[in-house]
């Protein structure tokens, strides 16, 4: 078995303020979209050019905040947030939610493709293959911090988590940095090479994330004051399967659609 390498959360300290890791895991996540998304602009198929990701970021970076936010709140803190409202906007206390976010972003997209008179389909596309690598740093952000853990295990890899107690556990964080992060996006940067019918993309990626994020699930511990739900799933899996369900969708819609060229 291994012991967790205890890891100051804070990563700089400058005077009064301190910037923890899981912040700078944003930040690394939101400046590779930006710089992935530099390079698929160039591409003469994509709907956007080079000079517009600087406002595409800014509209997906308030998605994910806000989507995250408000869908961490409504999925699994609503009882906290009744009894006290403005814990919505306490964000430092932490507490984001990727669905929530997904969600925002699908918001906050469509905005951006309304006002420049882009087939939102097409953006979708064109973002999806931006998105793992930020969630990969997210993941090693959650493993930094010491959260969402996994259940015991015997396997050789197990992790000692000194707060949880003398068993080993599944580094989790860990393999959802590995599958929804690496692997989704080596996946979903190949698929996305070549020309595909409009949704395919989006629908390999929200397919590919929510098998990843299902199966993790199995485990990793839930959330302690939601346990298991419905069937003996947790919340993450519920949220995951209309994820599943949409992305299945889409790729059918594209199979019966002609690749653009």
């Amino acid at each position: 078995m291994l012991q967790y390498p205890a890891i100051d959360p804070v990563a700089i300290s400058i005077g009064p303020l301190d910037i923890h890791w899981y912040g700078v895991m944003y930040a690394i996540g939101f400046g590779l979209a930006w710089w992935l998304g530099r390079l698929r602009a160039r591409r003469p198929d994509t709907p956007v050019g080079p000079a517009q990701m600087d406002d595409l970021l800014l509209y997906g970076a308030i998605g994910v905040v806000l989507g995250g936010r408000i869908g961490y709140i409504l999925f699994y803190a609503a009882d906290a947030w009744l009894a006290d409202p403005l814990s919505l906007l306490r964000v430092w206390e932490g507490g984001m939610s990727f669905h929530g976010g997904l969600l925002g972003v699908i918001v906050a997209m469509a905005l951006y493709a309304r006002r420049h008179r882009i087939p939102a389909l097409a953006l979708g596309d064109f973002i999806a293959p931006l998105v793992p690598p930020g969630l990969a740093a997210g993941r090693l952000g959650n493993f930094i911090n010491g959260e969402l853990w996994g259940a015991p295990t015997q396997l050789p890899w197990g992790m000692v988590y000194p707060p949880l107690g003398p068993e080993p556990r599944h580094p989790s964080q860990l393999y959802e940095m590995a599958l929804e992060g690496l692997v989704l996006f080596a996946l979903l940067w190949w698929f996305s090479r070549r020309p595909r019918p409009a949704g395919a993309v989006t629908g390999f990626f929200l397919i590919g994330y929510g098998l990843a994020r299902f199966a993790v699930e199995f485990v990793r511990l839930p959330d302690a004051h939601l346990g298991y739900l419905l069937a003996g799933m947790t919340m993450g899996q519920l949220l995951s399967l209309p994820m599943i369900a949409i992305g299945v969708m889409l790729m059918v819609m594209a199979r019966r659609q002609t690749p653009s060229s």
